[in-house]
């Protein structure tokens, strides 16, 4: 039986949780904060802790609402809302009469989180995975930029991969990325060309990375002779650039990538709201 850490003291002002309900000053400090903080955020708040500390790891069916209320002294009903935000984060996934379990890239509907790219006449199921070839593999100091958007100083290690996507046999996106060499450590070639599934899901099995978000910035380009011969195109060809980092808990950023799509079959998707 797993044996649960004792519970996380909340330090939440009085006058935002009078002596009135069920969550009233249940295991909460009466040390004033600067900021108020709705208590099933600081719930949210201390599961993400628990999964940043690798309690529990992607895959895993984590305590039931029940047993996580005892765990932090709080109603039921708090502990369900701070779920119900971590899923929708897609952080936590809930399967019915199984319980609550973290997100995984290993699962389908969610290993293309991060990539908005669909065809134009079918759906993702019916075209098929990627089939996905490294051109090439390095590892060295990071430039300026690149250790920038990572987060790193000048000259530290880092891995640089170059790879193409191809859909139904057609090549579709060319991209480069960068990972930080520490966490990575380990990286090679040959893990990377035997992983036949999502990249991400190869980071959280064998390395303990999860990419939790990302932020993008996209435009148009026109493709160089390079990318024009890799993709397949004529040169001058209109491809859509992307560029992402990718982080992990605690927003660090564990991946930069920047990518060329084609998009004469393809279109880039994004759901807001």
């Amino acid at each position: 039986m797993v044996q649960n850490p004792p519970a996380p003291s909340l330090k939440t002002p009085e006058l935002d949780y009078p002596n009135s309900g069920s969550d009233a000053g249940a295991g909460l400090s009466s040390s004033v904060t600067p900021a108020f903080s709705p208590l099933y955020q600081q719930i949210k708040g201390l599961i993400l802790q628990s999964l940043q500390a690798g309690e529990w790891k992607p895959g895993d069916l984590i305590p039931s609402e029940l047993e996580l209320a005892g765990r932090f002294r709080v109603s039921q009903g708090t502990v369900r809302k701070a779920i119900d935000e971590l899923s929708a984060d897609n952080l936590l996934v809930r399967r019915q009469g199984k319980g609550t379990f973290v997100a995984t890239h290993s699962e389908q509907q969610v290993q293309y989180r991060f990539l908005r790219l669909e065809p134009d006449n079918c759906n993702r199921d019916t075209q098929g995975p990627a089939a996905r070839q490294i051109l090439d593999f390095r590892r060295l100091r990071a430039p300026a930029e690149i250790a920038r958007m990572l987060g790193l100083r000048s000259g530290d290690p880092v891995f640089e991969v170059r790879r193409v996507l191809s859909f139904q046999g057609l090549p579709t996106i060319l991209e480069d990325l960068w990972l930080p060499g520490n966490p990575f450590k380990g990286l090679s070639l040959e893990t990377l060309a035997n992983h036949q599934g999502a990249m991400y899901a190869l980071f959280e099995r064998q390395f303990g990375v999860r990419m939790v978000r990302a932020d993008e910035k996209l435009k148009a380009v026109a493709a160089d002779a390079e990318s024009a011969e890799t993709l397949g195109v004529a040169a001058g060809f209109p491809l859509l650039s992307v560029e992402r980092v990718a982080y992990t808990y605690n927003d660090t950023p564990m991946e930069y990538r920047r990518g060329l799509y084609r998009t004469d079959k393809h279109h880039y998707h994004n759901e807001l709201s």
